[in-house]
């Protein structure tokens, strides 16, 4: 009887790690057809935006290709600018969309809730990941081209002054303060982004970190509250 020695079988894996291709980052953007435009600017001249809303919402929770089709059509015809090439999976909910300005290749995983402000502005770029069931306080906020935002990551663009004290906090006025998510950052699982908070290009945000003030390019922040731990330096493993 043969015995079989780690020798046979060559190298072990390092704990199992690998490295593969990249799939939505670089995956090449095709024009949607023209009649998925035709029939969203025909529905913003029928429909009021309740009705859109009212549209979009009969289709968001299901996964045949018609859903997928008919809810990128509706959110195109209600948000000011729509690119080609979005992907929404199942349950996405979004309040005041015409604020929201998309970009071309952008995927929105299940559960997703983007909530604008009626004079506000939400900006996502282009080639943009968010994963499942993160959750956007868009009251102004921008996030940039190539930006992989993880899921259960969450960013909060407002708060409450709790001026004056005698009366209940949520009852105080809001401030708004802006959110910007620079160029190719990575934001981790379950991380939150404060109100007024730059993430800058490039940077990487530990899974769980809360950010409370802004990130420097191409740094890594992890923590509650997040700080650097290192400088992203191109070299597989990271940070130095």
């Amino acid at each position: 009887m043969h015995h079989l020695h780690a020798s046979d079988v060559g190298p072990a894996p390092d704990n199992g790690r690998r490295i593969v291709k990249a799939v939505h980052g670089v995956r090449e953007v095709v024009a949607d057809p023209l009649f998925e435009l035709d029939m969203a600017a025909h529905l913003r001249k029928r429909l009021g935006r309740e009705q859109l809303l009212d549209a979009f919402a009969r289709h968001v929770a299901a996964s045949s290709p018609i859903d997928l089709m008919m809810r990128r059509i509706c959110l195109r015809a209600l948000v000011k600018k729509l690119g080609s090439g979005l992907t929404i999976r199942n349950n996405m909910s979004v309040t005041h969309p015409e604020t929201f300005q998309i970009g071309e290749g952008v995927f929105v995983g299940e559960q997703v809730i983007i909530q604008g402000r009626y004079d506000g502005r939400c900006v996502i770029g282009k080639g943009v990941w968010i994963g499942p069931q993160s959750y956007f306080d868009a009251r102004d906020l921008v996030i940039e081209d190539y930006v992989g935002w993880g899921p259960g990551a969450k960013v909060l663009g407002s708060e409450h002054t709790g001026i004056p004290v005698d009366i209940p906090f949520i009852q105080t006025d809001l401030q708004v303060a802006p959110v910007r998510i620079q160029a190719w950052a990575e934001i981790g699982m379950n991380a939150v982004i404060l109100p007024g908070v730059t993430v800058g290009r490039g940077a990487l945000v530990g899974a769980g970190a809360v950010v409370t003030k802004d990130v420097p390019d191409f740094t890594t922040v992890a923590g509650v509250p997040a700080r650097v731990i290192g400088r992203r330096n191109g070299r597989q493993g990271g940070t130095a």
